[in-house]
């Protein structure tokens, strides 16, 4: 039975259109733990384009649950990570030009700065998790590092057509998960996950957690937060 990590980015993205203070996605925070959410997930991004260095602060005192950051390899936002201290760091790729995260995280091709990044999180006492695609040589690189959880890129599955293409995608999921759980790292997984796509994913061997964001507040919109989080809560499990 897979956990649910709720990613509140979006909250914050219709916020920062207007430049103002709501919605605020620590309220929301609140509401997708009411709803059942096991975990929060905020992405502080280098531009800033949603989630804030005050939001950040702020969920770390309210948050009662996990808080889970993710965060770029750059050196400024592990300071943060740092001084912040959240439960967990998710280590992600992160390009200025890009709307939404792309891919995993190229562990094999930035070894060296993404080993200092763990090694300094590891030094502050947080858990690390590194979203990485189903990819064998990223899950290899990503054991040498000794972090405690792979969170497997479900974009390529998520947005695959025809539905004999998302079943290809769905087989090279459940090869990758098997490495991550052989490797005995947590495994979760991500990206572009909906509520009419992600109980395949969920039902994986040993799936561990579940991060979804886009698709839980779109809902909310129309049928309110708390309500959202409950519906894909039901579906995970």
């Amino acid at each position: 039975m897979a956990l649910l990590g709720v990613n509140i980015d979006h909250v914050a993205t219709i916020r920062q259109a207007r430049q103002t203070v709501e919605p605020d996605p620590v309220w929301a925070a609140t509401l997708a733990e009411l709803g059942g959410a096991d975990s929060i997930t905020v992405h502080l991004r280098e531009d800033r384009r949603h989630i804030q260095d005050r939001d950040l602060e702020v969920l770390r005192r309210t948050v009662q649950g996990k808080l889970n950051l993710e965060a770029a390899i750059a050196p400024a936002m592990v300071d943060i990570a740092c001084r912040v201290r959240p439960d967990q760091v998710t280590l992600v790729p992160e390009r200025r030009e890009e709307i939404t995260t792309e891919g995993g995280l190229d562990v094999t091709g930035h070894r060296a700065a993404t080993a200092t990044a763990v090694g300094r999180l590891h030094d502050a006492g947080i858990a690390v998790s590194l979203f990485i695609d189903p990819d064998p040589r990223q899950i290899e690189a990503a054991v040498a590092l000794h972090v405690a959880a792979g969170e497997l890129y479900t974009g390529e599955y998520a947005n695959a057509t025809p539905m004999a293409a998302r079943h290809d995608e769905l087989v090279r999921l459940a090869s990758a998960a098997t490495l991550v759980r052989e490797a005995r790292l947590v495994l979760n997984a991500g990206h572009g996950l909906t509520y009419r796509n992600v109980v395949p994913v969920a039902e994986l061997d040993g799936m561990h957690e579940l991060n979804i964001g886009h698709s839980i507040v779109s809902r909310a919109v129309l049928v309110g937060f708390t309500q959202a989080v409950r519906e894909m809560k039901q579906l995970v499990q």
